[in-house]
Parts: C-alpha cells; structure tokens; sequence
C-alpha cells in the first residue's frame, strides 16, 4: 500500500527526548516499511525515518530558537498532504483536530488517531461537526468521553522488538518516567519510594506550563537522599534506566490515553506499579506485568511485594501483545477496511 503517515511538528520523529505521539509514529512507520509498504512521512526535518521524507520545515519546533508559530506551519504542512493525496491509498493523521475540517473535501481515504485525553469541554462540540471522520483510539477506555465516534477500531502502542533488552537482574531503585505535572503525580511516587527505603530516580521533563506546580510541589521533594532527579531522557538512556529498577512507578490521577512507559517497562522486564485509571487495566495484567492499585496504601504494599513479578513473563507479554509489529498489522486491517469501502475504489492487494 502507499501509505501518508502525518506528524505533529512540535518533535522531530523520531524525538530527541519526551515525545509520545512522534515516537509511536516513528515505530509505525518503520514497521510498515519493513513490511514491504510503501511510506511517505509528513514531519519536521531533523526527522530520522526509512520512508520517503516530507518537510516543511528544517527542525521541530520544540527545539527551533526562532519558535516558530505552530499553526502556521502545520497549516502549511496540511495543504502539502492534501495536495499530494491522489498519489496515496490512504492517509493516517496524528495531528489531534487540525486536519478535521480539510480531510471531507479529500477524495483519498482519510483517518486519525486519537493520541491524547478526549474528556476537554471543548471536544465534544467539535467532534460534533465531524462525526463521520473515521478514528481509531488507543485505548478502550480513552473512547468514553465521545462514544459516538466513527471508532474504526482500538489499536494499542507498539515498540520495535529490538529497542529494549530484558534485565533479569535489577538495581536496588525505583523509576518514574515522563512528566512532571499534576496528572503524573510524582509526588505520590517519591511517598511510595519514601516508605520502602527504597531511593527513586526521576526521569521527567517539566513543560513550561507545570513549571510552577514543579517549583512549588515537587522540587521540595527532591532534597530527599533517597530521590535522585535526572532530567529529561531520550531512547538510549532509557534502556538501562528502566530496565535496571525494579520497578516503574506510575501513580497517575488522570485518564491516562495509554501510556506508553508501561510497555517500556514492559519490554525491558520491568514490572509496573499502577494507579488503575483510563487505559491501565487494558495494559496492565494485576500481579502478572506489575500491579494496579487504588491507594498509596496498595501502592507501597505493591513496592514492597514486587520481587514475586517474574521479570521474563514482563517481556513475553511485550512481545506478545505490544510489538510494533503487531501495531502495524492491525493499522493495516483499518487502512485495508477503509480504502475496501470508499465506493468506486479498487480493492488494494495485501
């Protein structure tokens, strides 16, 4: 098939660091490609992909000293895609709603994915006006604000098999990955690790706009011995960082989408402890992958009982169920369902 794979701007695609929408692109795209099908990727230019590379502009814009205004240049990006559609058999957005109002007028099969929480006010009135747009969730639980959806189907996050390794033997540490902010609950990790006597290492980028909630909440926490802040990370460190702990910390009070450090952690044989909101029970298998829990209470008693994981069954089910691999092939059952429908249309070869 040849296949558009479209691109937030904000991060290169792969990111250099924090970035969960382009990263899932970028493993998507590169297992479609070694599927043998044909991938034009729509991203920034500082993008690393085996597809055939479209940019509007040199870098991201996260990282571009100019700051360059994210409308524009996605509204720039967006006309190049729909320019360039009759040369696609399908085209697949990732760019949350910016391409709603412009994919009704493309006679190419379009869809999206839903990437992010869809509970904001705002959504629903929005979503309204564009009912038909075939989307894809990535998780269950992410449907229930807008159940009234074009659902195409629910298709979980994948990593390549080869990116992260099975460490049999952790370090005496726990791991917190991804942001700080609210949602995430750092805080409550660092209490976790606190009554264990366990130390806590912290991999976390702070966004300009939870910089105030860091200043004030969590960067007291971090005068703890036991608490060690690292920063942002990006792929490579991740490997050993979450592999090496012996467990990943994940405390969240918000609807998670997916959460894509689960099956990191996952991946390298690291077992996770859950707070059990929006897509954690779909992820998580309770006392085989990790444990979901409901308090702290259940969450220190988790820490303290988390050598009964078997770290290899983490990386089994991986494998299973979260490779990206198995992405790609039921990304493929979609584009297959979608291009078969359009009336008139030529049924695409598998």
């Amino acid at each position: 098939m040849k296949i558009a794979q479209v691109a937030p701007l904000y991060e290169s695609v792969p990111p250099r660091a924090y970035g969960g929408t382009e990263r899932v692109v970028s493993y998507l795209t590169e297992a479609l490609v070694e599927m043998g099908h044909e991938v034009t990727l729509f991203a920034s230019g500082d993008s690393v992909t085996s597809a055939h590379l479209v940019s509007v502009l040199p870098r991201s814009l996260r990282l571009d000293s100019r700051k360059p205004d994210p409308l524009v240049w996605h509204t720039i990006m967006m006309d190049m895609v729909l320019k360039a559609a009759p040369s696609f058999d399908v085209i697949h957005f990732h760019t949350d709603v910016l391409q709603l109002a412009l994919v009704g007028q493309c006679r190419t099969p379009c869809m999206s994915t839903a990437h992010g929480r869809l509970d904001l006010p705002d959504l629903k009135p929005l979503f309204r006006c564009f009912p038909k747009h075939p989307m894809v969730s990535i998780s269950a639980s992410q449907r229930a604000p807008l159940p009234w959806l074009n659902w195409r189907a629910t298709v979980h996050h994948g990593l390549p098999l080869g990116l992260y390794s099975l460490h049999p033997q952790p370090q005496d540490y726990f791991a917190f990955v991804g942001r700080i902010s609210p949602e995430k609950r750092a805080d409550r990790a660092i209490e976790i690790a606190r009554a264990c006597g366990t130390p806590l290492r912290i991999a976390a980028k702070v966004d300009p706009a939870d910089q105030a909630y860091f200043e004030s909440t969590i960067k007291p926490l971090l005068d703890d011995p036991l608490v060690t802040y690292v920063g942002e990370i990006g792929d490579e460190a991740k490997n050993d960082f979450i592999g090496n702990a012996r467990a990943l910390l994940m405390p969240i009070d918000w609807p998670e989408p997916f959460g894509l450090v689960m099956i990191e952690a996952m991946a390298c044989g690291t077992p996770v402890i859950a707070y059990g909101q929006g897509s954690v029970p779909e992820i998580l298998e309770d006392g085989v992958t990790g444990f979901i829990v409901e308090n702290q209470e259940q969450a220190i008693a988790a820490a303290r009982n988390i050598e009964s994981i078997n770290r290899r069954r983490c990386r089994q089910v991986f494998e299973q169920r979260f490779a990206a691999r198995v992405m790609a092939k039921r990304y493929l059952e979609v584009y297959r369902e979608l291009v078969d429908s359009r009336v008139g249309e030529t049924r695409v070869p598998a």
